[in-house]
């Protein structure tokens, strides 16, 4: 009877010490994974512009979020010193393959869409306005059939005032500001505090003041080298003797963050332009 009561004392205590290890493991869970059933939804125009915010899309990724990345030019026009590529349909399929590679590394689902790249601005306007339309449609869908709790995309500087950016940071705004979205959903665009650039040209054509850019997203050194490892696919768009370590360095210099600045809606009507 004894030994009978000692082993129930023993079972139960295995059992009080199993339940409180499963208690404290689902808290520690729980924290590894903070952004579960969150999606996430990045527009950029061009294979390796996502290289800009690729530590944060690798730490939502890592933190449980479902990351979306979409591409929406084919960067056939992508030819620079470092190698000779020629401009053209052999150049989008590397450059595919470069996005699927890098994709891959981040974590991501991709989304690549077959807008030329300068989205035939040398076409004039019936080669380019139909062109662009089109691409804000199929924004509109992707939108629509993913529902993200929040988009990134460039702001009205492009990072570098290039016309891709700008005019796809400027759909993705049209695709937000068209309708009131069922579900509650934040816009930010991609910027670069004016204390972060050295000279003033860059300051006026790129920075923002950094009352700004206010949603302030620190990544951790794992996230950093996993973009490192991503932005080294895009092997046809980068300098050979690039190194990780390099890449590493340049993202890390002004600290491990990527600078947003939140779309924010008027909260009531106004009848003037001076309130």
């Amino acid at each position: 009877m004894q030994k009978h009561q000692l082993y129930r004392n023993q079972v139960l205590r295995q059992g009080l010490f199993t339940l409180l290890v499963i208690l404290l493991a689902g808290p520690i869970s729980c924290a590894q994974k903070p952004y579960e059933g969150k999606v996430l939804l990045a527009v950029f125009a061009h294979p390796d512009d996502e290289s800009t915010v690729s530590p944060i899309l690798a730490k939502y990724a890592r933190e449980g979020a479902k990351v979306h990345l979409v591409v929406v030019t084919d960067g056939r026009y992508g030819t620079n010193d470092f190698h000779d590529h020629k401009a053209g349909d052999e150049l989008v399929v590397t450059r595919r393959e470069e996005m699927k590679c890098a994709a891959a590394l981040l974590g991501v689902e991709l989304i690549h869409l077959n807008f030329h790249d300068q989205l035939r601005a040398g076409e004039g306007y019936d080669g380019h306005v139909p062109h662009a339309r089109e691409m804000v449609k199929q924004l509109n869908d992707i939108v629509e059939r993913i529902k993200p709790n929040a988009i990134i995309t460039w702001g009205p500087d492009g990072g570098s005032t290039h016309m891709d950016h700008r005019l796809v940071g400027a759909s993705v705004t049209q695709v937000y500001l068209s309708k009131d979205w069922q579900k509650p959903m934040s816009l930010y665009f991609y910027g670069t505090p004016v204390e972060n650039i050295d000279d003033a040209e860059g300051k006026t054509l790129r920075g923002q003041a950094s009352k700004f850019l206010r949603t302030k997203v620190s990544y951790t050194d794992e996230d950093l080298e996993m973009a490192a490892k991503s932005y080294r696919c895009h092997y046809s768009q980068i300098d050979p003797m690039l190194t990780e370590a390099d890449f590493i360095e340049r993202k890390s210099r002004k600290g491990k963050f990527v600078y947003l600045r939140k779309f924010e809606a008027p909260k009531s009507d106004s009848d003037s332009v001076f309130e």
